[in-house]
Parts: structure tokens; sequence; C-alpha cells
């Protein structure tokens, strides 16, 4: 299942070429035209395995650092229709923070599973489906926003051919199919030749642009994975932002279920 930081994909394709590889020329209709660019894009997301790797979050206000945080990931793909993978993230610092862990399980239509640990008071706590739009850890990102993308959580449609920082991107208005997600409609431009995100918009339950999240310094590791080094979710209702500068990724290195289970959310110092 697709992550939005790793991707699998054959290189040295023009755009032209993958088009008419996915015959988009010959679809008419924008909602099929969208849900093909989806499928793709899920095909080339597979294969990894697993991977590890490290992220620095930044928090700012108006762009003024307010603060700055650092965590570990595991990702542990999972096949089948309508599952998407788990992950686990484990806050490292600062102090107040460390320890703090999530671990989730994504669906596609069904509600994700989502535990939070909190070491202060020593309890894992399940988040609810309602409160998975609210805030991940005081940053700009939401619960929902952190699970992993599985096809089936929305509906496509092809917007328009356009262009991202010199790249040639399908636009693509993402709808999602599941219940209480904090957003109306999302709004992705999708590379026309690596596939991967250069730019999602969040608009919210009354429409309204509420975030932008823009993906920079792709790199490919291993011969075939791709990921950007940084990502930024910018809120333009409250001029918060935060950033995460991503590295030292590592692919199948033998997670297996076990590694993300619930009775590892306590134990990961």
């Amino acid at each position: 299942m697709k992550n939005l930081l790793l991707s699998v994909f054959f290189v040295g394709l023009s755009p032209m070429v993958l088009a008419d590889t996915f015959n988009l020329d010959s679809i008419s209709d924008p909602a099929a035209k969208g849900q093909a660019i989806a499928k793709e894009t899920e095909r080339r997301d597979s294969g990894f395995k697993d991977y590890i790797a490290h992220a620095e979050m930044i928090l700012k206000q108006n762009d003024k650092e307010l603060s700055r945080r650092s965590f570990d990931t595991k990702v542990l793909e999972i096949e089948g229709a309508g599952e998407g993978d788990h992950s686990m993230n484990v806050f490292r610092s600062p102090k107040d923070v460390a320890g703090t862990a999530i671990l989730i399980y994504a669906h596609g239509l069904t509600p994700d599973d989502q535990w939070l640990y909190l070491p202060a008071i020593e309890r894992v706590k399940r988040i609810s489906t309602r409160s998975k739009s609210g805030p991940f850890v005081g940053s700009e990102f939401a619960y929902e926003d952190i699970s992993t993308w599985v096809p089936e959580k929305y509906t496509y449609r092809f917007l328009q051919q356009d262009t991202i920082a010199g790249n040639d991107c399908f636009k693509v208005e993402n709808t999602p199919a599941y219940q209480d997600s904090g957003y109306s409609k999302l709004h992705e431009w999708v590379d026309a030749k690596i596939f991967h995100p250069r730019k999602i918009e969040y608009y919210d339950r009354k429409g309204d642009l509420l975030k932008t999240l823009t993906f920079e310094d792709y790199k490919m590791y291993e011969g075939h994975y791709w990921k950007p080094s940084k990502m930024i979710m910018v809120n333009h209702q409250t001029g918060r932002s935060t950033e995460l500068l991503w590295n030292e990724y590592q692919f199948s290195t033998g997670l297996t279920t076990a590694d993300l289970d619930q009775s590892k959310l306590s134990n990961m110092n």
C-alpha cells in the first residue's frame, strides 16, 4: 500500500509515455481517469516489505520556530485489498515528549486502528474515530494525515494537467469515502513521471482551504525507492506550519507484525 513517504516505480519514462501506457488519453470520464491514476500510484508503491527512518519535526508560527522534535518510524507493508500498512512512530526528543508513541493499522473504508502511548501516565490510549481530525502532538498534521494512504479511502476525479516546480503533474480531486474525516476534499498534484505527490491541498468541512502539504527533494534509495527529504504542512487559517525532515532510511529490515504490536508501545525506549 502507498505511503506518502515511499514509492516504488520505474524510472526513465516521460510523462507522455506514462500517459500512453495507462491509456489516460483514451479515458474521457474524469472519475475514471482519476481512479486510473490512483491505481497506478498504488501499483508502483508496492514491494518494499518494510522500512525504518528518522525524522526531525519543526513547529513554526508565521515562520518563527516554536519547537523541534525528533522521532523514529517503522512501517510494515500489508498486502490485501482495502488494507493499508502498519506503522509506528516513537518520539526521542525533547524530554517532555520522549517515549510518546503512536501505532497505526490503516484500513480502507473501515476506521483505522490507532493507539497512542503517553509515558507521563504510562498507559496506551485508543484514538477514537471522531478524534482523528485533531492535531498530532501539536503539529499541523492531523491523526488522519499520518495514516498510510489506501485507495479505497477516497473517490477520485481528474481535474487537469498542471506543473509544480517544473514537474508535470496530474491534478486530482480526492473526496473522502470514509466517515468522520475532517476534510471535504483534497486536491493532489501527482508527479506524472514518478507518481508521487508534489502538493496536496486540504479543504475543511465547509469547503474552505485549510492546509497545504508540499514535498521537496525527492531521492532514490536502493535503486527503486523514492521519498521526499522534506515535507512542509502549512495551515492557512492559523499561520502555523510543521516541517518534517527525513533521513536514515533502511529498507527490508525484517520487521514482522510482532514488531508493530500494541504490546510494544510501552517498551520502545
